[in-house]
């Protein structure tokens, strides 16, 4: 009966854990992870568009995915991933089925942004293209486990100019690379992009003019 009762307590921590709790502490990266090398990593990267639905990512692969998109690398605090005079202005959201995000390298845990399946928000479809239509939507990232959203954070950044937006933008397209490598070299798909509903993440996540959603990394399986 003792053991029974201790283990649904495991149980129910676990769960409080990984699942109702606002911030959930991921396991700390795999330094060890078998993964291929740069160069064959290099050789073989391609973008995925096609997902298995089917398969999620573990939390330890979201671990070493959002330590290796920009995750704290050197006992000063600075990133796996270069940002213009170390301003760290790169902010990091997950989206899964469910709920929304923000990664604390610091702290190793994910930030509860917002509840529930808010993926629809990254095939874009929210925004008024020139013509007023409703803007390219891409709805085969509904089909990946996870997303990874980039937000420029001017405020963090220290100024909003072009120069600032132009800095910002290359931030970003450093975390998305890391992203990308990482995932060949770990057996996961991927693929950059720049579409996505801007206001619709601002509204959900509360983010202001200052803040500027850039790009997202859908992430998941390669469907066979």
């Amino acid at each position: 009966m003792k053991q029974t009762i201790l283990l649904l307590s495991a149980l129910f921590i676990q769960c409080a854990t990984v699942i109702n709790a606002k911030d959930i502490r991921l396991p700390a990266p795999d330094m060890k992870e078998n993964t291929l090398s740069l160069t064959r990593t290099l050789q073989q990267r391609h973008s995925v568009r096609n997902f298995d639905k089917t398969k999620t990512l573990s939390l330890q692969q979201i671990s070493n995915l959002c330590w290796a998109a920009t995750g704290i690398n050197r006992a000063d605090g600075r990133l796996t991933s270069p940002t213009a005079m170390n301003r760290q202005e790169i902010r990091l959201f997950v989206f899964t089925k469910d709920g929304v995000y923000e990664y604390n390298a610091k702290e190793n845990t994910l930030v509860e942004k917002a509840k529930g399946d808010n993926r629809e928000l990254m095939a874009g479809g929210g925004n008024k293209a020139p013509n007023g239509k409703k803007s390219f939507r891409q709805t085969f990232v509904l089909d990946a486990p996870v997303s990874l959203l980039m937000v420029i954070d001017f405020e963090k950044f220290g100024r909003y100019d072009e120069k600032a937006v132009q800095m910002g933008c290359v931030d970003a397209g450093n975390v998305s690379e890391n992203i990308n490598l990482y995932c060949q070299s770990a057996g996961l798909a991927t693929v950059p992009r720049a579409t996505h509903d801007t206001e619709g993440i601002r509204t959900l996540l509360g983010l202001t003019e200052k803040h500027l959603p850039i790009m997202n990394n859908p992430v998941g399986f390669e469907k066979k």
